[in-house]
């Protein structure tokens, strides 16, 4: 008879992972994931993310927790009823397994995110609900050059499919005019916000979630290996017959999705210690020329002006920030003119602005060009602030 030690018999949270021929858990635990969304899809892809050893996470959402999000999401209690999303995913997570850590960041993807955290990331994981984000998401990604895999689900069908960095096609590419219809509707002609049409009121299951969330995780563990992804194409998967299918994806050659920033410096300064011009200063002294442009990670509205009365109001706001009906004069409630910035040249009256009173985000990239070099700049003393316990030892 073959007696077996009890020192055999032991084994770790990940032995059975380390079973699989090509698993690598060092990987895993190095791997800096970025997860935007964290309703019922966003719920599945941190579970999973915890279970399998990822120690390195950012969590974006901006809502609250409300009572229907109990029956889809497996991180949140009756308890949790009112709390941010982004919290409270981020407290159940770390209670999943040990020396794991998330920061949760109560944002919206499209105007609090700095570029600077899309570039912190080794992959990108979003659980949305609507185009205008994916969109942005997709924008981001190309210009830090960062792999992001998209999850989308309805009713018991679902979706779920990665987009590699600088390789085609790409989200944007996959849109068609239905899409682009959808999109315009969230924006008005002179680029105020309407009321959010809303995209994620829609009828769902937690069984699609754990479906689509799973393969959006398998395809992020199959990246970092190296091995096959969905790369540029889409898994569907339709629950009433179960059947499941991949869909190719064509690039569109006018895409405004791909583009690469060149080259990124990290600063050590914070956006409230640097003005806008002083950033030119440093642009400038590197580019060798003055003839150069800052350009800002996303269009800012600089003034709301009353074409009737000529009141102006100065903002410095993302675009997108301000709704339809506060676009209106106070004075005589015309509908004021928006004057949007999107860089600065050296002359603009709003050069002794610090860059943090741009209405950009912290740890953003500022792109700088003239006709022969583009260097992006990474304000890297912002990064404490937003990545918290994750900031230290961060490339």
């Amino acid at each position: 008879m073959v007696t077996i030690q009890s020192a055999d018999l032991h084994e770790d949270r990940f032995s059975r992972l380390r079973l699989i021929p090509w698993w690598d858990q060092a990987k895993i635990a190095a791997c800096r994931v970025l997860v935007i969304g964290a309703g019922a899809l966003g719920n599945e892809i941190l579970k999973n993310l915890a279970l399998l050893g990822f120690q390195k996470t950012v969590v974006v959402d901006l809502d609250r927790i409300e009572e229907s999000n109990l029956s889809r999401t497996i991180l949140y209690r009756t308890e949790d009823i009112g709390q941010y999303k982004a919290d409270a995913a981020a407290h159940a997570f770390e209670k999943i397994a040990p020396g794991i850590t998330v920061q949760p960041l109560v944002a919206n993807v499209l105007r609090d995110c700095g570029l600077g955290l899309f570039a912190w990331s080794d992959v990108i994981l979003a659980g949305l609900d609507n185009r205008e984000a994916r969109l942005w998401i997709n924008r981001c990604a190309w210009k830090v050059n960062r792999p992001w895999i998209d999850g989308a689900i309805e009713g018991i069908n679902g979706v779920a499919r990665a987009f590699l960095p600088g390789k085609a096609p790409c989200y944007e590419c996959t849109l068609g005019e239905v899409d682009w219809a959808i999109l315009e509707k969230r924006m008005s002609c002179n680029l105020l916000a309407h009321e959010e049409q809303t995209e994620g009121k829609i009828p769902t299951t937690p069984t699609i979630s754990s479906i689509i969330g799973g393969i959006q995780v398998q395809e992020a563990v199959k990246l970092i290996h190296g091995l096959p992804t969905l790369a540029s194409r889409g898994f569907i998967f339709e629950g009433l017959q179960h059947t499941s299918y991949t869909v190719e994806y064509t690039e569109n050659p006018d895409c405004m999705s791909h583009y690469t920033i060149p080259e990124i410096v990290a600063l050590p300064e914070r956006s409230a210690d640097l003005t806008l011009h002083e950033l030119f200063e440093r642009a400038a002294g590197d580019l060798g020329s003055r003839e150069i442009t800052v350009e800002f990670s996303r269009d800012v509205i600089h003034k709301l002006v009353c074409p009737s009365c000529g009141h102006q109001q100065e903002l410095f706001v993302p675009v997108g920030a301000v709704r339809f009906e506060d676009g209106k004069c106070p004075r005589d409630g015309q509908m004021r003119i928006v004057e949007p910035v999107r860089g600065y040249t050296g002359v603009e009256s709003y050069g002794a602005r610090k860059l943090n009173q741009l209405g950009l985000p912290a740890f953003d990239i500022f792109i700088t060009r003239n006709a022969q070099r583009e260097i992006g700049y990474l304000l890297d003393g912002d990064r404490d602030s937003v990545l918290g316990p994750l900031a230290k030892g961060a490339a």
